[in-house]
């Protein structure tokens, strides 16, 4: 009945099918519907949906093997199915190469339901500037604020503020903490390989999970922004290029599984996105804030003052860029306007580029630091020289992100630069991503997380297994 409604609907009125071809007929014996043509299954399952296709092979036994593994199928499902979210890409690169554990001829079936059964989670993306929080169910992040927590800053009481930190966070998305599993950014803070920077890490990282854990969260996933930068960007290695709020990091990293085994317990893999300090994460104190505090100063320069910095930063998001050739750009008429709502309309010409020239040359801001790529480059080589890996080829992807990263012609320009700046054995397959999804990478980066199949599972931190694990180190010290 399922299948004669669906047909009817396909091809309405029965006045024309004697003039169909015999092989496109149906008939509604179930005996009969072995011989429906491919393509007329296919007409059949895109028109249900990828629900009730699956539930449609208990409907014919010869139909189970190519409703179930016929993958193409099911990518013409998704890609023609008006209601569909999936992103096929993300999918395929977040399910085969994130936990190593599906093959590449996994049922995309199989993988529609498992993913169906994911609980979901909330995201957390807490930079030093902005804070990005939502639903992993929705495209993008249900809000944004102010981030009034001060990452890192160990002589500040931290796990009361985190703790108020969370709770406004769940407050302002009307969800209960206990309800589902929480993904979490850390900031890439305590940039040094030293022990007290060690110790410093692990403290924020312990308040992190105390203070969630004492609202009763069910589990915890706490990932640093670059590997979630890498995730958004598809990508398992690299180096990540994080334009805070107030500095620059430069951040070696690969994503690599750990198998821990303890005595009769077991641990699934957890899975790392680690930052490869040992190499060396270089630092650029250059951060959004400069860049808008630049470029008020150039516009104080024509008289022209702001009584608060968000006018100057709307300009700096909606009117700068970074230009490929600086000396070429100064002969170039680049004046724009634009309309701030209850400002008026600011006209800007040479400020365009020239505020975020100061990545490359900070010295025009009067600041004593290397450039962005010369910060890049001295990673590059240290990464060559440290030999991890029998591919060079791991550190050569530059990931952008932050808000700044975001600047049309920055990747372009951060490129070419490398070029110019490193030998051609390390300059060959080199290549520099902008923000895959803008200001929202590192959220995006967490969403793929969890809405993994295998999530929360491996990648989730439970209370009970905290505890343990903080109970082995006191046995293994």
């Amino acid at each position: 009945m399922l299948l004669r409604k669906v047909w009817e609907s396909i091809v309405p009125g029965n006045s024309s099918s004697s003039n169909r071809n015999p092989a496109t007929r149906v008939t509604t014996g179930i005996g009969s519907l072995d011989v429906l043509p491919e393509d007329v299954l296919g007409i059949i399952l895109r028109k249900l949906g990828p629900e009730d296709a699956g539930k449609l092979c208990v409907v014919c036994r010869s139909w189970r093997r190519i409703v179930i593994s016929d993958n193409r199928l099911w990518i013409n499902i998704f890609q023609t199915n008006p209601n569909n979210l999936w992103d096929l890409d993300s999918i395929f690169f977040s399910e085969i190469q994130l936990p190593r554990q599906l093959s590449v001829s996994v049922s995309l079936m199989h993988l529609y339901g498992q993913r169906a059964k994911v609980p979901g989670a909330v995201i957390v993306d807490g930079g030093s500037g902005y804070c990005k929080f939502g639903w992993s169910k929705h495209p993008r992040p249900s809000g944004r604020s102010a981030t009034f927590l001060e990452f890192g800053n160990i002589e500040a009481p931290m796990y009361s503020r985190l703790r108020h930190f969370y709770a406004t966070i769940y407050s302002r998305m009307q969800v209960k903490s206990t309800a589902q599993p929480i993904v979490v950014s850390i900031p890439i803070c305590h940039y040094d390989d030293t022990e007290s920077a060690k110790a410093s890490r692990r403290q924020l990282k312990g308040a992190i999970y105390s203070a969630l854990f004492d609202m009763n969260v069910p589990s915890v996933c706490a990932i640093n922004q670059a590997t979630l930068a890498l995730y958004a960007a598809r990508r398992t290695s690299g180096i990540v290029v994080n334009i805070g709020f107030h500095q620059t990091s430069v951040a070696p990293s690969i994503i690599c599984c750990l198998l821990m085994l303890h005595h009769a317990c077991a641990f699934p893999h957890f899975l790392h996105g680690k930052i490869m300090r040992k190499v060396g994460v270089e630092v650029v104190g250059m951060g959004a804030l400069k860049l808008t505090g630049f470029l008020r100063e150039q516009m104080q320069q024509q008289n022209i003052y702001f009584e608060s910095l968000y006018t100057v930063r709307e300009l700096k998001e909606n009117l700068c860029y970074v230009a490929l050739d600086y000396e070429a750009e100064l002969s170039k008429d680049t004046l724009r306007s634009y309309k701030v709502p209850r400002e008026g309309v600011f006209a800007l010409s040479k400020e365009r580029f020239q505020t975020g020239e100061i990545l490359f040359q900070p010295r025009l801001a009067g600041v004593r630091a290397m450039g962005l790529h010369q910060a890049v480059a001295l990673c590059m080589e240290h990464c060559h020289a440290a030999e991890l890996m029998g591919d060079d080829n791991w550190f050569k992807t530059v990931v952008l992100c932050g808000g700044t990263a975001c600047l049309p012609g920055l990747a372009e320009r951060l490129e070419k630069e490398l070029h110019e700046l490193l030998p051609l054995y390390l300059t060959t397959g080199i290549s520099v991503i902008p923000p895959p999804h803008g200001v929202d990478s590192a959220w995006h980066g967490a969403r793929l997380i969890s809405n993994l199949s295998t999530f929360p599972g491996a990648w989730c931190m439970t209370k009970k297994q905290l505890k343990h694990k903080y109970r082995r180190n006191r046995l293994g010290s």
